[in-house]
């Protein structure tokens, strides 16, 4: 199985809006290091049979696919329906052409309820043979499920995110938690044995009132013992080079374009 992380960054990219002369506001990150550069947060999966599952629809994934030279996309996850996660949702137009046919766009009952109200028209019925506009087909999951997507068994858990909650992915040995400041202990025994672990990780220091902080993450790390951890959805202050000098061993930075191998 293969993981391409897309993008790395958390709601407002890296570098952020801003700056002295306008040129992005990079916190603490290096702007000379490449990887310090992060678009918003997401992920493809590839099986062995060459399907693909996206894991949400950034608004940079028009770049992130092609940067990651992503041919198409078999179904589409939704972790919840806040707008980093939701809001390239148009360009899912494009994967229905290449496909062929309607994408089948997996979340919880309140994330695609959300997401409708924003986007309607991407779950009206098609209308063949054209696509001139996103076709998805909704498929209701719940915490606890275990479903077939892209070819892919996947099995989804409840995690944190302050005010709403978020969907976890278990898939084989492989985990991916993005946007959580906790995990219950049901979300801890969904991911025991978890080989590889993708999991948000916004600042270096908290609290945060909807992100984990380093010291959560190396708290669970302990408590998983996962062979390695890469983070993801990070903020200005996680600069590569100081990751790079004072992560643990089996923990790493993750960047966009990063590809996981998984048995």
């Amino acid at each position: 199985m293969k993981v391409t992380l897309l993008g790395t960054g958390a709601s407002a990219g890296v570098p952020m809006i801003g700056g002295a002369d306008g040129s992005g506001d990079w916190g603490a990150c290096d702007p000379s290091e490449p990887r310090n550069r992060r678009s918003r947060s997401s992920i493809v999966i590839e099986g062995e049979d060459g399907r693909r599952l996206l894991v949400d629809t950034s608004p940079d994934m028009r770049g992130q696919l092609l940067d990651c030279r992503i041919p198409g996309i078999d179904a589409v996850l939704f972790t919840h329906a806040h707008a980093d996660h939701i809001t390239g949702i148009d360009d899912v137009r494009i994967l229905n052409r290449i496909a062929g046919r309607p994408l089948r766009a997996y979340g919880t009952e309140a994330t695609l309820a959300e997401i409708t109200s924003r986007f309607g028209y991407a779950f009206k019925p098609w209308k063949p043979p054209h696509f001139f506009r996103p076709v998805l087909e909704p498929a209701v999951i719940a915490p606890g499920d275990v479903v077939e997507a892209a070819g892919l068994t996947v099995r989804v858990f409840i995690q944190n995110h302050g005010m709403v909650e978020t969907l976890g992915l278990r898939i084989g040995r492989f985990g991916y938690s993005t946007d959580l400041v906790g995990l219950d202990e049901a979300a801890l025994a969904a991911l025991e044995g978890v080989d590889t672990w993708v999991v948000g990780c916004f600042l270096r220091q908290g609290p945060h009132w909807t992100h984990a902080d380093l010291p959560a993450v190396l708290a669970w790390v302990e408590r998983l013992q996962p062979r390695r951890t890469v983070l993801t959805h990070m903020g200005t202050d996680m600069d590569w080079a100081w990751m790079q000098a004072n992560l643990p061993p089996g923990v790493e930075p993750g960047y966009d374009g990063m590809v996981l191998t998984v048995a």
